[in-house]
């Protein structure tokens, strides 16, 4: 079962915490455990893909909670889920997964048998699990979604926190979320 519209329609921080140790899957066939992720809070944030104000990019950020949200950056799509009500743009960006099954799908996507460089970084967990462009405004909360994240297993881990990576201005709460110790989690 996925996660419901409500599970979304929240802080992205508290998103962003809460979304480690579920789990995306896409076409029923590919599942990840969710180990990295980011909180992006919209006009208010400078490493927000909507501080600039609405865009043809950043259009998406103002959909409803639970929304995907896919951009290309350097040439490779990162996808996010949006977080908060219609109209407020705030997002999660799923950042690395650890690989649960369909793995051999990911292997050929990624052209790697490493298992740990399938999925450890936003753009090479967009390769294995073939998400693009095209899946914009798809809403992971409805189960006849290609793209789905459910609750999972229940599994005790630690959770770490640091500055977003990769952004030029920063605000001075650690917004990146992930499972310490785990061998997925990028960088």
């Amino acid at each position: 079962m996925p996660l419901p519209k409500s599970f979304y329609d929240r802080d992205p921080a508290d998103v962003a915490r809460e979304l480690l140790g579920k789990l995306l899957v896409v076409d029923d066939k590919l599942r990840g455990r969710i180990v990295e992720t980011e909180a992006y809070y919209g006009l208010s944030d400078p490493a927000s893909r909507a501080f600039k104000g609405k865009t043809k990019l950043s259009r998406w950020m103002w959909e409803d909670a639970g929304s995907a949200f896919v951009y290309m950056v350097h040439g490779y799509w990162l996808f996010n889920v949006i977080t908060e009500r219609e109209g407020k743009p705030s997002g999660v960006l799923i950042r690395a997964v650890e690989p649960v099954e369909g793995i051999d799908y990911m292997i050929e996507r990624r052209g790697t048998e490493n298992p740990k460089n399938l999925t450890s970084g936003p753009g090479k967990l967009t390769i294995a699990f073939g998400i693009t462009g095209k899946d914009n405004g798809t809403k992971v909360y409805d189960g006849h979604s290609r793209i789905v994240i459910e609750k999972g297993e229940m599994a005790r881990f630690k959770i770490a926190t640091s500055g977003r990576i990769g952004v030029r201005e920063d605000l001075p709460e650690h917004l990146r979320f992930f499972v310490e110790g785990n061998k997925f989690v990028s960088r």
